[in-house]
């Protein structure tokens, strides 16, 4: 296979995706309109449905809006070679590999952030507000983004100065080391995570004592559960959406709540979510996605090391001599459709393991009902789409539908 070649393979496997994607999309909006599942009749009122499906079809518009400009401007700068336009501008400046890929995957996030942000700008302080979900302002809309650049530079960065400085080290090797590093950092975050980003944009203070904190401690004491840490975050200063997670191991678990959910829910209801969150951990779910990113990292980077030595990645491109970061993207490009293949099974199994946890939730708690009220009340709250298309949910959900997840947890009730 020639350069030629291998351009208009990454050119077809651009352009197939997105229409598939944009296949789905409208199939999926086409069932906005649908009836909904009896089990689920209680979710909406008349007034509360129709709210929610005008919430969807002018997401579904605005994202397929923004999602066609997107693959516009991509496809204009791979057919006029702005990869290698961009490649050979920062060569004229300088010399150092490593200091090259870095200006140039940081020029790339730069511009396509520049261009997102007018979006979500839209999307925070137009859709969300007219929907009653928006609590963000101006300036903590664009400090968050300012931080988020500057994180994304500083830990994205350095990640990427490491692999190239492998590669530039011990050539095809690179991909064991790069393996060790992602994978230590992996780890890391998810014993660091709450205590070293969240804090950057968010206030967790301890659930004070009282019914809520008597009611969580109870039920960890009764299933084993050995819990110290009980937070709550301001997730209320941006969106009236409500959430809860759970992170660490060992000395360092941590349950996380939002402000909004404690507004929204009882304490039988938080309890069956904390539940269900308690439920992943006792069946190593956690464990197991740590792994299997860990294994999936490790084929990647494998297979990228077998491809990268070969120029034909960069001149696909349009970079007519061996470039390291060149390659590094035109291979993304190629292994998209792999990557899909391996989200579709990722999704399979965590699909597998939410059933699990409701199991768990249900049968520690001796009853299903407050998951499912809960689940009910977060749906509503948050205008979710009862009548998901099947083929949006075999291919994009990690998490089963609403009425899969009621009709589960209701069984020999």
């Amino acid at each position: 296979m020639d350069a030629t070649t291998l351009f208009y393979l990454i050119l077809a496997i651009f352009i197939a995706e997105h229409l598939l994607d944009e296949w789905i999309s409208t199939l999926n909006a086409r069932k906005f309109r649908d009836p909904i599942p009896e089990v689920l009749a209680d979710v909406y009122d008349t007034k509360s449905y129709e709210k929610s499906q005008n919430y969807k079809f002018e997401g579904h518009r605005f994202s397929t809006f923004s999602s066609w400009l997107s693959f516009a401007l991509t496809l204009v700068v791979l057919s006029l070679d702005g990869f290698a336009f961009l490649d050979g501008f920062l060569r004229q400046y300088f010399e150092n590999e490593i200091v090259i890929s870095l200006l140039f995957f940081g020029i790339l996030m730069l511009i396509s952030n520049l261009i997102a942000l007018p979006f979500e700008y839209y999307a925070t302080f137009v859709i969300e507000e007219k929907y009653g979900f928006n609590k963000s302002t101006r300036t903590l809309f664009f400090t968050d983004f300012l931080k988020g650049q500057a994180l994304t530079l500083f830990i994205g960065g350095g990640i990427l100065a490491l692999v190239v400085w492998f590669y530039l080290w011990v050539g095809t090797y690179f991909w064991i080391y790069t393996w060790l590093l992602v994978s230590g950092f992996s780890v890391a975050m998810a014993f660091l995570y709450t205590r070293l980003i969240v804090p950057l944009f968010n206030k967790q203070t301890p659930l004070e004592a009282g019914e809520l904190r008597d009611a969580i401690e109870e039920y960890a004491k009764k299933v084993g559960f050995q819990l110290k840490s009980i937070y709550v975050i301001d997730g209320s200063k941006r969106s009236t959406k409500a959430n809860a997670y759970f992170s660490g191991f060992g000395k360092t678990k941590q349950i996380t709540l939002y402000d909004t959910l404690i507004k929204d829910l009882t304490t039988d209801e938080i309890v069956a979510v904390l539940a269900h969150e308690v439920g992943h951990y006792k069946h190593k779910h956690i464990l197991f996605n740590i792994l299997e990113s860990t294994i999936l990292t490790g084929v990647t980077l494998y297979v990228l090391s077998l491809a990268i030595e070969n120029s034909i990645f960069s001149e696909a491109l349009g970079v007519q001599t061996h470039s390291f970061h060149v390659g590094l993207l035109a291979f993304g490009l190629l292994y998209s459709p792999i990557s899909t293949v391996t989200g579709l099974i990722s999704n399979y199994i965590s699909r597998k393991f939410e059933y699990q946890a409701d199991e768990y939730a249900k049968t520690t708690m001796g009853t299903a009902e407050h998951l499912v009220t809960a689940l009910k009340k977060l749906s509503r709250n948050s205008l979710s789409n009862l009548t998901p298309h099947s083929w949006n949910v075999f291919l994009n959900y990690s998490h089963p539908t609403l009425y899969q997840r009621v009709i589960h947890l209701q069984k020999e009730m």
